[in-house]
């Protein structure tokens, strides 16, 4: 998984760090680079002993979003579930001085186990797939129950108006990313499309789920996490740039992705993923075995809010995408897929308008709905 070193950073440096603050960490240091992570690059260091570690560093330039690529959050929120049932690696420490590698970074363990790009788990047999799929949705179950003042976070966020927040972020954030040109071309990355008309829609309080809070990832996904090796479990959860205090409809909605929005045709329109069509891969949980395994552990009923929850996941989507494609047109990109992901900024903008269109015909949630849960 990790391979040359794209973006170079101060080998000595780093050890010199290392000596200093994580002893337990031994020196001279091997330097290699994943190739996932579109944002925050990520480096595989290894000890004369074996022992495997990872690095993740702030970007280098100028940023464009305040809140985006915040490695100290992330460092944060990993060492303070350590002692909780969610399972993450274990953190050696925060480095915040840009004179050591460059940008603010931090060190955890490598996990040794199963990372699956593919969520309908290919290589895995039909049983395993399923208790695959059960674990992963029982972890952000898990994760989601967790008592932010209890370990130490209730500051990680505002406990309140999550969606609210996200939409008047998003209306700022997209107007910067719209506006940045391509550094050779002079091109706008521009405006997704019917964003007005959309955060209308989304901004409509009679049209919201009810307001509640937990401790959320942000990008909770299967490829955001590390299996056991031989065993149907989930051994960690990477990439927490995004955690905060939010929502859970908004991790449960990125996690069944695939049985709603998460697929794409030749031409880059969004569908379900073919590969969780009951009938095409043994094994897959339905979605609604799913949403009963989630509520079962969680206590949250999900279901009745998640066909606005897909719609908003599909602004957050294309926000995310703007911010990608904003990124490839400065330079900054790091992740090796980084220009195949700006190329759906527009279908995933207009696959959220149709969502929006159908939603807008529906009644408000009534008062007595919004309060049972």
């Amino acid at each position: 998984m990790a391979g040359p070193v794209r973006q170079p950073i101060d080998l000595q440096s780093l050890e010199r760090w290392i000596d200093t603050n994580t002893p337990e960490i031994k020196t001279p240091l091997d330097l290699k680079q994943f190739g996932f992570g579109q944002s925050n690059p990520t480096y595989q260091i290894t000890s004369p002993d074996g022992a495997r570690y990872v690095v993740r560093k702030k970007p280098p330039g100028t940023l464009l979003s305040k809140t985006a690529h915040r490695v100290d959050r992330e460092y944060r929120i990993i060492s303070a579930l350590g002692d909780t049932d969610v399972p993450v690696p274990k953190c050696y420490g925060l480095c915040e001085d840009d004179s050591v590698i460059g940008t603010p970074f931090y060190i955890m363990d490598f996990l040794d186990g199963r990372f699956i790009t593919e969520p309908h788990f290919p290589a895995q047999s039909a049983e395993e797939r399923h208790e695959m799929w059960r674990a992963a949705v029982t972890t952000l179950a898990k994760f989601h129950r967790v008592n932010y003042s209890a370990v130490g976070l209730s500051d990680f966020g505002k406990h309140s108006s999550f969606y609210d927040r996200q939409i008047s972020t998003f209306s700022r954030l997209s107007r910067a990313q719209a506006s940045v040109t391509d550094v050779e071309t002079g091109v706008p990355v521009g405006d997704i499309p019917h964003f007005d008309e959309i955060l209308d829609f989304f901004s409509n309080k009679e049209k919201q789920p009810k307001d509640r809070s937990s401790l959320i990832h942000g990008d909770y996904k299967i490829d955001n996490l590390v299996f056991h090796k031989t065993e149907p479990r989930v051994i960690g959860i990477l990439d927490w740039e995004m955690a905060t205090i939010g929502h859970p409809l908004s991790d449960f909605v990125n996690l069944t992705g695939p049985w709603t929005w998460a697929g794409r045709d030749q031409n880059g329109q969004i569908r379900p993923q073919l590969e969780f069509d009951p009938s095409v891969t043994p094994g897959l949980p339905s979605l609604d075995q799913v949403i009963k395994w989630y509520v079962d552990t969680s206590g949250y009923n999900v279901r009745q809010d998640l066909d606005w929850g897909n719609a908003f996941g599909g602004l957050r989507s294309s926000i995310i995408i703007q911010g990608i494609a904003a990124r490839v047109a400065l330079r900054q990109a790091s992740g090796l897929t980084a220009k195949a992901y700006a190329k759906l900024l527009t279908p995933t903008g207009l696959w959220t308008w149709e969502q929006v269109k159908k939603l807008t015909d529906k009644p408000a949630q009534d008062a007595g709905n919004k309060a049972k849960l």
